[in-house]
Order: C-alpha cells, then structure tokens, then sequence
C-alpha cells in the first residue's frame, strides 16, 4: 500500500490519467476555488495562484493526506490563455496562435496535511504548434477538444497531430508535469516510489 493517500484537487481526466498511468491511485477532489479574479497578464503568477487555491480549498476539507493542487494556460505574447470555453473563441484562438510557438505553463502547489509543509512551482514547456488551414481548424474545433483545455489543445487526443513539437517536458503538457511533481514532493519527505500503488 503507498505511504500517503494522495488527492488530486482538480476535476481533469488527464491529470488524473497521468497519475494513474504513473503508478499512482489518488482521491479525486473538485476544489470549487474561485478563479475569475486572477490577472491574465502574469502567466507565471496566475497559474501558481490558481494551484495554490485549489489545493488550499481541498486541504482545508480534509484532515490527511497529500493535495496536489494544478493550473495550466497557454502563454502567447505575454498572456495567459485557459480554456475557450466555447467554438467560435477556439477558432479565433487557433487561428491566433498556428504556425507559432508559446508556453505552455503549470502551476504545482503540494500540501502534506501529516507536517504542514507546502511547494510549489511552475512548470515550463514551449509548444510549436502546425501552421494549419481554416478547414483544419474548424474541424478540430468540431471534435469538442479543444474547448475545455488550456490553449485549445491537447498532446493526447485529436490535437496531438497538430503540435509539431514540444520543448521541455511533455506530460506538463497534459496536465502535470511528473518529474518536478517528483521534485517537489521529495522536498517535503516523499519518495515518489512510495506512492505507487
């Protein structure tokens, strides 16, 4: 059995399925924190707030545990872009950023209830995605995909054939990305081979 009973303060599939995949079983809680006010034009520092306030909101609801707490947005010429939400703001996203390169960032906040130490940090990974034509666009739109992820897009479903690389790690691109959430919980004590179900 692993050491710690891990929580994952995100309602992501992907999250989840990359630890999953990664040999992990956490505790799925949707954190309801509130993410309308935080300022779009600090990629860096929106991301890492959004994380934090996930995995406090979750925290504050349980009495152990270890909460992992995520936030992703695409930054292009200096502004964070979450989720479109809806077709025409995909379109208008994809036909923004195709042919070009931007970050994809994720905010990481860790809270081991057992001490009460907490991490965090943002990881980086630049995405260059395909010059595609308006048909492509729109059907990629059509899929669904794109509207719920940050960016409009994903490396593991439809939108993986239109990024043309990715520079740093891939699985921040997704959702989390496990090696630093490795790092930043062996900062606090746990051994990430501990976990592992």
């Amino acid at each position: 059995m692993p050491s710690h009973r891990i929580v994952l303060a995100s309602a992501s599939p992907a999250r989840l399925g990359l630890l999953r995949a990664a040999g992990l079983d956490p505790q799925v809680e949707v954190s309801g924190a509130d993410e309308d006010d935080a300022d779009p034009r600090d990629p860096d520092g929106m991301v890492a707030l959004l994380a934090r306030r996930k995995a406090t909101a979750v925290a504050s609801r349980l009495s152990e545990g270890v909460v992992i707490g995520a936030d992703s947005a695409l930054s292009l010429d200096g502004l964070a872009l979450g989720k479109p939400h809806t077709a025409a703001a995909a379109n208008a996203r994809w036909r923004e950023q195709r042919g070009r390169s931007g970050v994809l960032l994720t905010g990481h906040h860790v809270i081991d209830l057992g001490s009460g130490r907490e991490v965090s940090a943002v990881a980086k990974t630049l995405v260059h995605f395909a010059d595609l034509d308006d048909d492509d666009i729109a059907a990629y739109v059509a899929t669904g995909e794109p509207l719920e992820v940050a960016g409009a897009f994903t490396l593991d479903g439809y939108g993986a054939a239109f990024i043309e690389r990715v520079e740093g790690d891939a699985s921040n691109v997704i959702g989390l990305s496990l090696p630093l959430l490795r790092h930043l919980l062996a900062e606090i004590g746990i051994q990430w081979r501990t976990l592992w179900r």
